[in-house]
């Protein structure tokens, strides 16, 4: 999606590089950051919707007016932050409804595991029957054995073709930002509001879904100033991960819930040679066929797919308001240029409200005192 954008705003192989480079190395950071202090697992990552936003928007606003809206969008993030405002919503979604959420979100990856059987049988069916029989004697390197064999069977059939590749190393180039109220209204507002609803709130939702209790206000600060920073070369916007995140917090990462910060810190620092050395490796993935990509994220996110669901679906009393969300999440609704998990949450949390809210009760007449009953006569 970066790729794409930045080819319909007709940068140069340069520009394009430096943004690959900047959002890489800002989540990187500040991933590193948040894991350390927080002693959680707190996966960063670039705004994925907004980098789609972006392949229209950036064919009608000049790059220098988009780096400024860059900057307003990450302020903007940097003040919702520190208000805490953020926080206290996030804790009004119960967990059955948050549950249902990142389920709905993660089931199309799932799906498209095992959708590809009817594109590449034979890769799609080794990747899925290795992965079985790993998950039932090694459970914590099932996705890792996958990944080595699906290579490895790739070079045996020469379906990879890296003959042309090339190191080269990305380098960072700075743009002097532009400010328009067109591009305020078009690029800084929506990417504010794509990113918050289809990155934030989601991504939040996957650490309160494993029992992570971090508050969202440093994260988002900390990834509103780093977007901040990195704005002038190129980075549009980095947050709180969703669904990369979800590989990192569950039991795969480290059956002891303590242990699981590693993860945070080891996807930062992979971020970083992702910055570092981000043109070579978007080659080498761009090489790689399309069914083996999908097939390993798919079997990667299963056990974050079933233990969502399972939780969304525990409680008797709010399984419908749980259920409708999931399936409203999957739907994949796109209303008013905003994504299918803010819409989710919202059909969510309008079932939950009539379902499961406080219905007031019908106000009773007070009853009339009883006559006393003279026994003594007249």
């Amino acid at each position: 999606l970066v790729f794409q954008a930045a080819k319909v705003a007709g940068l140069s192989p340069e520009l394009t590089a430096s943004w690959v480079w900047s959002i890489s190395i800002g989540v990187g950071v500040t991933g590193i950051i948040l894991s350390w202090l927080t002693r959680e697992p707190i996966i960063t990552a670039w705004s994925t919707p907004a980098a789609a936003f972006l392949v229209t928007a950036l064919a009608t606003t000049p790059y220098a007016e988009a780096v400024g809206a860059y900057l307003i969008s990450a302020a903007a993030f940097v003040l919702l932050g520190l208000s805490g405002w953020f926080e206290r919503l996030i804790r009004l979604i119960p967990p059955g409804v948050a549950a249902g959420l990142l389920a709905g979100i993660l089931l199309q990856f799932g799906i498209k595991a095992f959708g590809g059987m009817s594109i590449d049988p034979v890769l799609a069916g080794l990747l899925i029957v290795t992965y079985v029989v790993l998950k039932r004697f090694s459970a914590r390197y099932a996705v890792v054995g996958i990944l080595v064999l699906g290579l490895l069977f790739l070079l045996m059939q020469d379906r990879v073709d890296l003959s042309g590749l090339s190191l080269k190393l990305a380098a960072p180039v700075f743009t002097m930002p532009a400010f328009s109220l067109n591009a305020l209204l078009s690029v800084a507002l929506p990417l504010f509001l794509i990113t918050l609803t289809g990155q934030y709130m989601p991504g939040m939702l996957v650490l309160r879904n494993d029992g992570f209790k971090t508050s969202a206000n440093p994260i988002v600060t900390v990834t509103g100033l780093g977007s901040l920073l990195m704005a002038p070369f190129g980075s549009h916007a980095f947050n709180i991960a969703a669904i990369t995140a979800a590989i990192a917090t569950g039991r795969e990462a480290h059956e002891d819930p303590s242990k699981r910060w590693i993860a945070g810190i080891a996807a930062g620092v992979c971020y970083i040679l992702v910055g570092v050395f981000g043109v070579t490796l978007a080659a080498v993935f761009m090489a790689f066929p399309a069914t083996f990509i999908t097939t390993l994220a798919g079997l990667a996110l299963l056990g974050t797919i079933g233990g969502s669901l399972a939780t969304a679906l525990a409680d008797a009393k709010t399984r419908e308001a749980s259920l409708i969300t999931f399936l409203a999440a999957a739907a994949n609704i796109s209303l008013l240029g905003i994504g299918g998990a803010f819409w989710g949450l919202v059909i969510g949390l309008i079932a939950y409200a009539v379902l499961n809210g406080r219905l007031p009760k019908k106000a009773s007449t007070p009853a009339m005192a009883p006559t006393p009953i003279n026994k003594g006569g007249n």
